[in-house]
């Protein structure tokens, strides 16, 4: 399953190599995120001002709006006229940082070439709102889908996903719908570089140095801003490692060998094929965090699969 010629010297596109060279060096001197406070970073990301890459918005996207646990929950959907699926996208940021805009061009592309609904939540963020008020909104957005996808959009063959914190997210969502609804409404599940042990895996330990997109400074602070009331590390609902992952749908897992979050992907693609799923594991030679929205040679490829494996 594990092929040590995706880690072996030489393996990773150049271009990918010069790429992480290139944010190495512009990370050196930006300024220090956790001195301007989480505010201050979304306003920078949301006016480009961050090596973070802006990318284009959907024009036909569609905002609306349901009844969470706290409040109403945004919902941003890209759908074609018919159909033959609905995708739930779950997006990254560290619990902290990100909006359900941020993935527009992957999700057109998953509305126009597979004819996915794609619906992608604005889940609540931490500091402000922190543990259990992310998963509660994605919890709320799952079960909304449920109920009304087929009034809606006409079918109910439901998918689930995202990248990063959103995969997290993806995974404590169907562990919910299964333990606390007797759930398993998703037929396949998309995790990329996804964070599933909140106390962190070796890989993240040792990412101290020249970070590429995302450092273990940054994973800790992360957890720190999400987590503020002494959670257990080893709560399933906090680090989805520790889960019984049976009877959990097939999935992809996908992951860059130089992202501090490999061996969480690693680790939890084995413990999901020895729960009894389908796994499918996407390793990318030399490829940072998220380097599906990325500008690199692995990008582009990876999601290729990626919509394949959904298709499929």
């Amino acid at each position: 399953m594990i092929d040590p010629a995706w880690f072996a010297p030489g393996a990773a596109p150049e271009a990918t190599v010069a790429y992480a060279e290139s944010l190495i060096a512009q990370g050196r001197t930006a300024p220090d995120i956790w001195s301007l406070g989480p505010a201050e970073v979304r306003l920078r990301r949301r006016a480009g001002m961050t090596p973070f890459v802006t990318e284009p918005k959907s024009a036909r996207a569609e905002a609306v709006s349901i009844d969470g646990p706290r409040g109403p929950i945004p919902l941003r959907i890209i759908a074609p006229d018919s159909p033959v699926a609905v995708y739930l996208h779950f997006h990254s940021g560290g619990w902290t940082l990100g909006e359900s805009d941020q993935d527009d061009p992957r999700l057109e592309r998953l509305a126009t070439e597979c004819g996915f609904a794609c619906v992608s939540v604005e889940y609540r963020l931490a500091p402000e709102d922190p543990y259990p008020a992310g998963p509660d909104d994605c919890e709320a957005a799952a079960l909304w889908l449920v109920r009304e996808a087929p009034g809606r959009f006409g079918v109910d063959r439901l998918m689930i996903g995202g990248e990063s914190a959103g995969a997290h997210l993806s995974a404590v969502t169907m562990l919910r719908l299964r333990d606390r609804h007797g759930l398993t409404p998703f037929s396949k599940a998309n995790l990329a570089a996804g964070s599933y042990d909140l106390g962190l895996t070796p890989s993240a330990r040792r990412s101290e140095t020249d970070k590429f997109v995302l450092g273990t400074r940054d994973l800790r602070m992360f957890a720190a801003n999400y987590l503020q009331n002494g959670e257990d590390l080893s709560d399933p609902d906090v680090s989805p490692l520790y889960a019984d992952v049976s009877g959990l749908p097939p999935a992809i897992f996908t992951v860059g060998t130089r992202d501090p979050l490999i061996d969480d992907t690693l680790f939890m693609a084995a413990r999901w094929i020895a729960a009894g799923n389908e796994a499918e594991l996407s390793v990318w030679p030399g490829s940072g965090h998220v380097h599906t929205s990325l500008p690199e040679p692995n990008a582009a490829p990876a999601f290729e699969r990626v919509m394949a494996f959904l298709k499929g």
